[in-house]
């Protein structure tokens, strides 16, 4: 990696032709990122597991709590990376420091809500609200983008009080209030940070200088969740003698992943870049595409935590709360490819709401069978969404993208 800086008298922002691919440093920042999501797949496996049925529903929302602070985290890095000159190196220390920070929330995950609250919260909330105070120096001659990223540290440090607070207490109240904090941060980032009294410059906090490089974040994104499935489960079938069943949730774990896999890139995925570049407000179009990728994130970490459970009780009694992280995330993972195709397409994918509502028709009756029959119903499901697609697109030339006006 050479540590370099800008030509004397170039902008420190990006321009189109520099915003072309993913540098190495943000291929480090990802390796780092499967390092975290699977520490989440563990954590929120050892809840479900537990013998107590308060517990293991407790456990979806901890799913929720522990990965959309570290997807958030992720989010703001790679629009700074997309955004500034990654040749500068006050860009490449922001993040080197962004990864170090990861990494220690990351480690903190097994302990998430029992302790080290702080080890999570710190590193969270000094990234979010450190980087903008650094970015601003760098944004003399950029009037708009130093007020966003003064707005950004002034939210961030209010939130702190949130993320800090939880830090102090334990169990459920953690848990609460954590999910007010990144709720919080959420809700305003999707505002633009908002400050009363501050005017609001034209300057977007998710425009996009290109659009190939954040359409292809997102891309390795989802590859990042789709490699940190196969990666858990098989971790764990290591660990495991090889019994039929142990063997038939490696491969089912497979086929959902490949599935999961196909549904994305066919066609919504393939072309997003071409539908970006065409879309006439790529502000909404870059935060309307983020959504839809952290939802489908999330539904893939749940399929890799459905899998791990099915893996340690593949017959039997089904509980309902694993029964909901079978199915739920295969759900939550089509609800997200939704957004993309109404990006992309400017459509209602109807064959993907006939799936969601399949899955959840199936849910009473396969909380009677063991939980190797729910995660073979849930590849089904997927299959059927893969194979109509491709029937649906059979004989004709390849679509092209049509975003939303």
């Amino acid at each position: 990696m050479r540590w370099t800086e800008p030509a004397r008298g170039g902008s420190i922002l990006r321009g189109e032709e520099d915003a072309r691919q993913a540098n190495f440093l943000e291929l480090f920042f990802d390796l780092v990122l499967v390092f975290a999501l699977n520490g989440v797949v563990t954590r929120v496996v050892q809840d479900l597991l537990s013998g107590n049925s308060g517990q293991r529903w407790l456990a979806l929302l901890y799913l929720v709590v522990l990965a959309l602070p570290l997807l958030w985290l992720w989010t703001t890095t790679t629009h700074i990376t997309s955004r500034f000159d990654h040749r500068s190196r006050r860009i490449q220390l922001i993040v080197l420091a962004s990864t170090f920070g990861l990494l220690i929330m990351a480690a903190s995950l097994p302990y998430a809500f029992v302790a080290r609250g702080a080890a999570f919260a710190v590193p969270y909330v000094l990234l979010h609200a450190g980087r903008p105070l650094l970015l601003r120096p760098l944004l003399r001659d950029h009037q708009a983008l130093r007020l966003l990223y003064t707005r950004k540290a002034i939210w961030f440090g209010a939130s702190s009080v949130l993320w800090f607070s939880g830090a102090f207490v334990r169990d459920e109240q953690r848990v609460a209030v954590w999910s007010i904090a990144i709720t919080v941060d959420l809700t305003v980032g999707r505002f633009g940070w908002p400050v009363p009294g501050m005017r609001r410059f034209s300057a977007s906090a998710w425009s996009m200088t290109s659009s190939t490089h954040l359409p292809e974040r997102y891309e390795q994104l989802l590859l990042i969740a789709l490699g940190e499935t196969m990666l858990a489960v098989g971790l764990s079938y290591i660990s495991h003698a090889a019994t039929p069943a142990a063997s038939a949730t490696l491969v089912i774990t497979f086929l959902a992943t490949v599935l999961m896999w196909r549904i994305y890139f066919y066609r919504a995925g393939q072309v997003l870049a071409e539908a970006l570049a065409l879309s006439p407000n790529r502000a909404i179009a870059g935060r309307t595409v983020g959504t839809a990728h952290v939802l489908m994130v999330i539904g893939t970490l749940g399929v890799a935590a459905g899998s791990k459970i099915v893996l340690e009780h593949p017959g039997g009694h089904t509980q309902p709360a694993w029964l909901a992280m079978i199915l739920g995330g295969p759900a939550v993972f089509l609800l997200g490819r939704m957004r993309l195709e109404r990006i992309v397409f400017d459509r209602l994918s109807w064959r993907r709401v006939v799936a969601i509502g399949t899955l959840v028709l199936l849910a009473p009756p396969l909380v009677l069978g063991p939980p190797l029959l729910a995660a073979v119903a849930a590849v089904v499901v997927l299959l059927g969404v893969a194979v109509a697609d491709a029937l649906n697109a059979a004989g004709r030339p390849p679509e092209a993208p049509s975003p939303p006006a």
